[in-house]
């Protein structure tokens, strides 16, 4: 099992440096998450490729523990991300204004889709309450709802057949 500690890096001006790293907003941001062995896997790599950086950097790298860390160890800066992401869109001619955030929601769509409860969406996305997550994704719910009930009449129309 892997713990993470988390924190949310509140990096106002941009600074490589000069960040702070604050306590999750709510009681529910702070929860323990599974991910499936292919994503271990995959952070394994990521430690392997990170432990070399460390040794090629050690004079100049910073470890403060980051997960994802630049070559000097500092976090890396969001903008740096965003900026990044939008050369991938541009270059793949998707027109859409989608931020790092943007994953978040599809990842909660597909859950949706997959018919995973949204009891269990809840838990997974840290909100306290059921219906803040009901509010923000009513209508993927709703398009679920409709194929629910679509497959339950092909069912009884087989059935009276």
């Amino acid at each position: 099992m892997y713990i993470f500690k988390i924190a949310f890096l509140y990096n106002p001006t941009n600074s490589i440096k000069k960040y702070e790293l604050l306590t999750p907003k709510t009681k529910g941001s702070v929860r323990t998450i599974k991910i499936d062995q292919m994503v271990v896997s995959m952070l394994k790599r990521h430690r392997l490729h990170q432990n070399q950086t460390k040794l090629e950097n050690r004079l100049v790298y910073n470890d403060s523990g980051f997960i994802f860390a630049r070559n000097d160890g500092h976090p890396q800066l969001r903008k740096v991300i965003e900026i990044r992401l939008k050369r991938l869109l541009k270059k793949a001619g998707i027109e859409k204004n989608i931020t790092p955030h943007s994953f978040r929601h599809t990842h909660t769509s597909l859950l949706i889709e997959a018919g995973v409860g949204i009891k269990e969406i809840q838990q997974c996305l840290g909100h306290s309450d059921i219906n803040t997550t009901m509010n923000i994704y009513a209508h993927m719910t709703a398009n679920m709802e409709e194929k629910a009930s679509q497959q339950f009449s092909l069912l009884m129309k087989d059935l009276l057949l």
